[in-house]
């Protein structure tokens, strides 16, 4: 089968991962800027990881011909120091122009506070003044559903976000459908502890249709998997769908998406 992993952390993987991924079919790989699995403490620390995002490894996955492309942020983990949240920003200009880099994200919510949210809307500000896509990360569990809608209020408030340019990821069954009723894209993530499993993501589709929406591994440094989209649509096939269904959920979907920006190329 042919997929897009549009959301997996491939800096904390391995190369063997690499090697797994275009066994099974990955046609490209989509890398959102993250927590590096510590917090950092200066602006030097995010300009080596955007180097990284947009000149190491997109080197790397090149040697196993798996196209890689990257976003660009402050993520919502870190983004509670609001002064370095504005050095970090300042940087992004000098890396947007790269040929890997498709926009903003993740940016969002973590445990939903007043700074957080502050960041949030200087980040969706930045993608705005520069004809940015913007992907979203929405906090876990108990706090998924409150953060999403902080997350939508934002996004509804300001004139200049494009929906159709906007994918909200993480969404669960009390979220996804309050995210496409505006017209935003959803993100399924298949993560065992606290997201979708496989078997819970078919359900998801199944119930809310297959328009504007992805399937994606967000593997990183916990507990993950960066095969849970092909596995996925196996899950599908042992359910009856049929190989043109799969294709629409795993492929023709993402690569829509991606493609608005025109650097996406496969």
């Amino acid at each position: 089968m042919r997929y897009i992993e549009p959301h997996a952390h491939m800096v904390s993987r391995t190369t063997d991962d690499y090697q797994a991924m275009i066994t099974a079919g990955c046609a490209a790989v989509c890398e959102p800027s993250f927590w590096a699995g510590f917090d950092r403490t200066s602006v030097q620390g995010f300009y080596d990881y955007f180097l990284q995002l947009t000149q190491y490894e997109p080197n790397r996955a090149k040697k196993f011909q798996l196209p890689h492309y990257s976003w660009l942020c402050i993520n919502a983990k870190e983004a509670e120091d609001i002064k370095l949240a504005e050095e970090v920003i300042s940087i992004i200009p000098e890396f947007i122009e790269a040929d890997n880099v498709l926009g903003i994200g993740e940016i969002g919510l973590n445990r939903n506070t007043k700074n957080e949210l502050t960041v949030f809307e200087m980040q969706v500000d930045f993608a705005c003044k520069h004809n940015q896509m913007i992907l979203i990360h929405t906090p876990h569990l108990e706090d998924k559903k409150k953060g999403t809608k902080l997350i939508l209020d934002v996004l509804e408030n300001h004139s200049q976000v494009d929906p159709s340019k906007v994918i909200i990821d993480h969404v669960e069954e009390h979220t996804i459908q309050m995210v496409k009723d505006l017209g935003y894209w959803a993100g399924v993530t298949l993560y065992p502890d606290s997201k979708c499993s496989k078997a819970r993501a078919v359900d998801l589709l199944e119930v809310n249709g297959l328009d504007n929406i992805w399937l994606n591994c967000a593997c990183d440094w916990g507990v993950s998997d960066p095969l849970a989209v092909p596995k996925t649509a196996i899950e599908m096939k042992h359910r009856g769908h049929n190989d043109e269904t799969i294709d629409r959920i795993i492929f023709q979907n993402p690569n829509q998406f991606l493609s608005q920006n025109p650097k996406f190329k496969l």
